[in-house]
């Protein structure tokens, strides 16, 4: 019986309602995800930085959310996160330092973000800008990248 090997790198994406559960969602989707092309290493710091990022698009902007993940040529994924909202947020809006400003201990918002830059590899944002005449192309996509410590398994 024949396998099927993927030769270019992977991607999926799923829409998700404005909805408090979507995080919860798109944990799961991610869940599968990686399970499937046997990445368990990633999947518990994954999930976490998709619930971070899912939740802050649903709460800070008025539009469903679009989640991709997408493999780095097998050396990790890209999780990725689109909400209609072109403002990036605080944490990472800033220029090439890449140090964001100190936040007040007792702030009651804003650690999501922070866990994300904490926890992935890498980060970064991408405006699209306000568009009337194309809505959509208008908001914002936030990602974070997450590198594989130990080396691809052959799928055969």
């Amino acid at each position: 019986m024949a396998t099927v090997s993927p030769v270019d790198p992977w991607t999926y994406t799923l829409g998700l309602s404005r909805d408090p559960r979507s995080a919860g969602i798109a944990r799961l989707a991610v869940r599968g995800i990686l399970d499937q092309y046997g990445l368990g290493e990633l999947i518990d710091r994954a999930a976490l930085l998709t619930s971070e990022l899912v939740t802050n698009a649903c709460r800070y902007s008025d539009s469903d959310v679009t989640l991709r993940v997408g493999e780095l040529h097998a050396s990790g994924i890209r999780i990725s996160v689109w909400d209609a909202n072109p403002v990036v947020p605080e944490p990472f809006g800033f220029g090439s330092n890449r140090v964001a400003p100190a936040r007040h201990p007792d702030a009651t918002y804003g650690r999501g973000l922070a866990i994300v830059r904490e926890c992935a590899d890498n980060w970064g944002s991408q405006s699209l800008g306000r568009s009337c005449l194309a809505p959509s192309f208008r908001g914002k996509w936030l990602w974070c990248e997450l590198v594989r410590k130990t080396a691809p398994v052959a799928v055969h």
